[in-house]
């Protein structure tokens, strides 16, 4: 078939123009269709028009924004439905087989026709609200004709009636729909020996294309609106929060929650202060969070498990002068001794606030459980949301500084490419005061409408499974750690319901990985991220995982690898992207935002060093900290413990270093082994490929490896130690 030939068939679905005009005009007025972008990105030679599939009014939406000649292709299937037949005959459309063997030359023919070409490449609407599987045909036209990409999203189709996700998300009649053009990009034809593979690296940077347009037309918004727009979705009786009470909390419970708290706190506090919180994984935690980000306060999550020392030191770096906890909890949790120590910070008790409150505030918070939005002090999403610290492992705690972008942000990046529903139930045990719990098992659930169970301790390694089993949770976030303890006390069944099981804040161990996969038959998908990122960099998941990798950087990072001098393969990570810190605040200098700029303004150094392979999975190879420099060379202390591991599997290793005057460095193994031996070592090292030099000298058996309470091992501890044992 010809080039005229094709483009005269795909014109014969076109309706008269006054039809088009009216159909056009009454979808503006009833969906209220807001449109965003240049559409000059439509102008070029060749053009190929891909957008994410929400509804079957799809191709009626787009015709709203693209030029009239414009030409949608779709299978000759879709021509059985009656809705489709109707839709398509007010837009001009070429029917394909796929079956067909000359189905991709009539379509790279109507591109290099000059027509623009419109294509679905998910090639069915979503059943998720996320982005389905991709397709490679229209990645591999657009490598082949050069033709300019121009990715269009639709918003809020989804959910309509016109949809397909009835009985996951409430529908309306008549959504607001939003029509965002994004930047033009392309697809170079990438250089692969075989077909096969051409095309399927054309289908990966396709789908790469459609994540980052997710991520790009986000809302911008603060963590109070983002909340107010999920309880508009969902309701205000929707229940999507439980914790040890067992009490469901719904949207609405939430919100007069939040209320009543951000009145009692406007006494106590001002505008723009950092306020600490010290609170378990609770109900009340959530809404303690809303009542200072609607104040317009900032809360600073607490550490409570590193110490009166580690306390004091966060509480200098962010100026944090009150906090706010519970006497139950305090009393619990043994925490006397802790806050007794606080000097100058004045504690308040979330038990003493309702007592406060007269009638005239208990008005207030009625009248603003109609109009929530009124009660909101005025902020920008770009605004100080909360503070975070890091784990003090290798030092004093830093408070992390986000901003409420940075954590929505991270909420769209995770959401763009793992596909939780409303249906899911998640099982957070995290602390809030973790970046990972907070922003993943907390925040993610609120603004989605996934519901959640808020656990107070991870560490409780009976208990939590039978909470996943009763509560009949899907997802299931934790550390390596964490995860090992689980698998060991859980019965077989209990985590039968379990979608996905993340890990991340530390490698995950290969014993734990094959635990999982014998005893539950699942897979973990492991993740890595950094405070600084809140938190997810990136992460394996179901439509993209490699084993012994972290996955893909997140939609929306850039990334840049710095080579480090013995460093063969890889170097230290530094990114950039929406979801990094407004800056820290160091213990030096208190309450001084000190922004990120390693490699220029808004750009992080990870401080790890990793290798990208081609495919764009991320191998974690060390930290820059934990590399000891023995000899001259550069030992990485990850290696140090994979030879451990293997050679005593199923035991917990730890690496750290010690001064030495001749070497400069020694390397001590701690580990919980009692029978541990150099020789082992030696053993495991040469069938790993290891240099002699990563088998330790020391080795130390212990009772336990000393942990964070993140779950992460606490390797100023273990300096400390090693330290204090001699030469060997």
């Amino acid at each position: 078939m010809s080039t005229a030939t094709v483009t005269e068939a795909a014109s014969q679905g076109a309706q008269p123009g006054p039809m088009r005009w009216l159909v056009a005009t009454l979808l503006r007025l009833v969906f209220r269709v807001q449109v965003s972008g240049d559409p000059g990105s439509f102008r070029n030679p060749r053009t190929l028009i891909v957008a994410n599939h929400e509804s079957l009014l799809d191709g009626l939406l787009l015709g709203l924004v693209l030029p009239p000649e414009a030409i949608f292709v779709v299978h000759s299937t879709v021509l059985n439905s009656r809705i489709s037949r109707w839709v398509l005959s007010h837009v001009r459309h070429f029917a394909v087989d796929s079956a067909n063997p000359l189905a991709m030359k009539m379509i790279v023919k109507l591109v290099e026709s000059g027509t623009p070409v419109v294509i679905f490449p998910e090639g069915r609407l979503t059943v998720t609200g996320s982005l389905m599987k991709v397709y490679d045909g229209a990645a591999f036209t657009a490598a082949k004709t050069g033709a300019t990409i121009v990715p269009v999203h639709i918003d809020g189709a989804s959910r309509s009636y016109f949809g397909r996700l009835a009985g996951i998300y409430p529908l309306q009649f008549f959504p607001r729909i939003r029509i965002s053009i994004q930047p033009r990009r392309s697809i170079p034809m990438p250089a692969l020996p075989s077909a096969k593979q051409r095309r399927r690296r054309a289908g990966e940077i396709m789908r790469a294309i459609l994540l980052d347009m997710l991520v790009a037309t986000r809302p911008q918004r603060t963590l109070y609106d983002a909340f107010l727009d999920a309880r508009r979705t969902f309701g205000n009786g929707y229940r999507l929060v439980e914790d040890v009470r067992l009490q469901e909390e719904s949207y609405g419970t939430l919100l007069r929650m939040a209320l009543g708290l951000s009145r009692a706190l406007r006494r106590l506090t001002q505008p723009d202060e950092v306020v600490g919180v010290m609170t378990p994984n609770a109900a009340p935690t959530l809404g303690l969070i809303l009542a200072l980000s609607l104040s317009r306060r900032v809360p600073a999550m607490i550490n409570y498990t590193a110490g009166a020392e580690g306390v004091a030191a966060a509480c200098t770096a962010a100026c944090v002068r009150q906090i706010i906890t519970s006497r139950s909890f305090v009393e619990k949790a043994h925490l006397g001794p802790l806050i007794a120590g606080l000097d100058g910070i004045t504690v308040h008790y979330l038990e003493d606030f309702r007592a406060q409150l007269g009638w005239l505030d208990f008005l207030w918070i009625r009248w603003h459980q109609w109009w929530p939005a009124s009660a909101a002090r005025a902020q920008g999403p770009q605004s100080p949301a909360v503070v975070l610290f890091t784990s003090g492992s290798e030092g004093r705690p830093k408070g992390v500084v986000h901003s409420h972008a940075s954590l929505l942000s991270n909420v769209a990046q995770v959401r763009a490419v793992a596909d939780f529903t409303p249906l899911d139930r998640f099982m957070i045990a995290l602390p809030m005061f973790h970046s990972f719990g907070l922003t993943c098992g907390t925040i993610l659930p609120l603004v989605s409408g996934c519901k959640v169970f808020l656990y107070p301790s991870p560490l409780h390694y009976r208990i939590i499974p039978e909470l996943v089993y009763d509560r009949d949770c899907t997802v299931l976030f934790g550390t390596s750690s964490f995860l090992g303890n689980y698998g060991k006390f859980a019965h077989p069944y209990d985590f039968g319901r379990l979608r996905y099981v993340v890990a991340g804040a530390e490698r995950l161990s290969e014993d734990v990985r094959t635990q999982w996969i014998t005893k539950f038959g699942i897979r973990i998908l492991e993740g890595y991220g950094v405070t600084e990122c809140a938190p997810v960099v990136a992460v394996n998941v179901p439509m993209a995982c490699r084993i012994g990798s972290v996955g893909q950087l997140v939609p929306g990072m850039r990334h840049e690898i710095e080579p480090l001098p013995g460093i063969e393969s890889g170097g230290v990570l530094h990114v950039s992207g929406p979801n990094v810190m407004l800056g820290y605040y160091l213990y030096d200098q208190p309450g001084v935002l000190q922004p990120p700029a390693s490699r220029g303004a808004g750009w992080y150094s990870t401080g790890d060093i990793v290798q990208i392979d081609d495919e764009g999975f991320v191998h974690i190879r060390g930290r820059v900290k934990r590399f000891a420099k023995i000899a001259g060379e550069m030992i990485s202390l990850e290696l140090v413990e994979s030879i451990a591991s293997h050679a005593c599997p199923g035991i917990t290793h730890a690496a750290t270093t010690r001064s030495d005057p001749a070497r400069g460095e020694a390397l001590v193994l701690y580990t919980t082994s009692v029978t541990l031996s150099r020789d082992q070592l030696l053993t495991a090292a040469r069938s790993l490929g290891a240099p002699e030099l990563a088998v330790p000298r020391q080795i130390v058996p212990v009772d336990a490896i000393p942990l964070l309470g993140t779950g992460k091992v606490d390797h100023v501890t273990l300096r400390r130690w090693a330290e204090t044992l001699g030469a060997p």
